[in-house]
């Protein structure tokens, strides 16, 4: 009985990521010690979930460069505003915090199953490497 309840707890935890609404910080650095980054680089919701960008220092922004075939990618945001997006197809998407892409300030989200492929993505600078340990961990 108390494996089950374990388990149970467990599972509860796990799946918690998958959150109807969650919140991305914009961040100069992030508690690990990155700098010029999102409080998530990889961030898996369900379709229909929204995500909300808070601009915690100023000079940050969202700006989606790739996604599922078809989508249209949402106008970028402003400077050091919040933004919030409702994601309602499933795929992956690989957004960027336009004055800082090439110091790697690149993260993805992935709706749902999300198999489409990102990799041919242009970005530059030190995003080229961290979207490729993105990718892996994906």
């Amino acid at each position: 009985m108390r494996n089950l309840i374990v388990a149970g707890i467990v599972a509860l935890f796990a799946t918690s990521a998958y959150a109807e609404d969650m919140t991305i910080e914009m961040l100069n650095k992030r508690d690990d010690g990155a700098k010029m980054v999102y409080s998530e680089d990889i961030a898996r919701i369900d379709v229909g979930d929204t995500i909300t960008w808070v601009p915690t220092q100023k000079g940050h922004n969202v700006e989606f460069i790739a996604g599922p075939d078809g989508w249209k990618a949402p106008k970028k945001s402003k400077l050091s505003k919040e933004v919030a997006i409702t994601f309602d197809e499933p795929g992956v998407y690989l957004y960027q915090c336009t004055p800082h892409k090439t110091m790697g300030m690149i993260a993805v989200v992935v709706v749902g199953e999300g198999d489409n492929d990102i990799s041919d993505a242009k970005v530059r600078g030190k995003s080229k490497k961290k979207l490729q340990k993105l990718l892996e961990e994906l």
